[in-house]
């Protein structure tokens, strides 16, 4: 018997805060800020590597997994960029906020209650989102195992997580929560944070393989996130299927 993704207590966190999604001062504003990052990081990659070359709609077809999606705060602006969206989630509540949102804009996303072991689906995506997820799942080789499942050949898949380093607990839980207060305390656990080199070995097993990794860092005098070669606190990764 194959254990479950979910940790109930995470989703229990998680959906308590579901209302303030799309409050860019709420609890979820470190999201809002990191957001344009993330957005340009993924759509360039996926020009870059699928050579897309529609200037309007530049993801248009191209067919998108964001797994755990929270309030859609990525899948909206995937979904905008022309790309069709799916958007799946462990908690009920962030997909009620989430097809409330996307309704209320006119966008056409599919949103769904579920863990990806248990997402029933004929379809294989040409791009899986794992944004600030990993950290937050009950078992990362299972979850990781359900998520390449999904993923066509020749798919990208986008990781963005928190690097198990004693800097990494200074500045991500002692600093943001305990000091800072830019996330609630309790947001992240340490023990759930993932090396890069980890996290490659288990994606490895799974078929996919690494292409890109950068550390992301929160410039405090532009007050913006921005692309750096330190992996030591934030980092991102882009890994093909085989």
């Amino acid at each position: 018997m194959k254990n479950s993704t979910i940790n109930k207590k995470e989703i229990d966190k998680f959906s308590k805060m579901a209302e303030e999604w799309w409050d860019p001062n709420g609890k979820f504003k470190p999201l809002h800020k990191f957001n344009p990052i993330r957005i340009s990081y993924i759509k360039d990659n996926i020009i870059k590597t699928l050579k897309l070359e529609d200037k309007q709609k530049p993801l248009k077809k191209i067919k998108i997994l964001d797994i755990g999606c929270g309030g859609g705060l990525l899948s909206e602006p995937m979904s905008r960029l022309g790309a069709e969206v799916t958007g799946i989630d462990a908690s009920n509540q962030n997909v009620k906020i989430a097809k409330l949102h996307s309704k209320k804009n006119n966008l056409n996303i599919k949103y769904f209650c579920s863990s990806p072991e248990n997402f029933k689906t004929k379809t294989k995506f040409d791009v899986i989102l794992n944004m600030e997820i990993i950290e937050h799942v009950e078992d990362i080789d299972f979850f990781l195992e359900s998520c390449s499942v999904l993923l066509k050949k020749n798919g990208i898949m986008f990781v963005a997580t928190l690097n198990k380093t004693l800097k990494s607990y200074v500045f991500a839980i002692v600093g943001a929560e305990y000091i800072l207060r830019w996330l609630p305390i309790g947001t992240h656990e340490w023990e759930k944070f993932v090396t890069p080199n980890t996290l490659i070995k288990k994606l490895k097993k799974n078929n996919c393989v690494i292409d890109k990794l950068d550390g992301v860092k929160f410039n405090i005098l532009t007050d913006k996130w921005i692309l750096s070669s330190d992996k030591s606190i934030n980092y991102i990764a882009k890994f093909i299927k085989n």
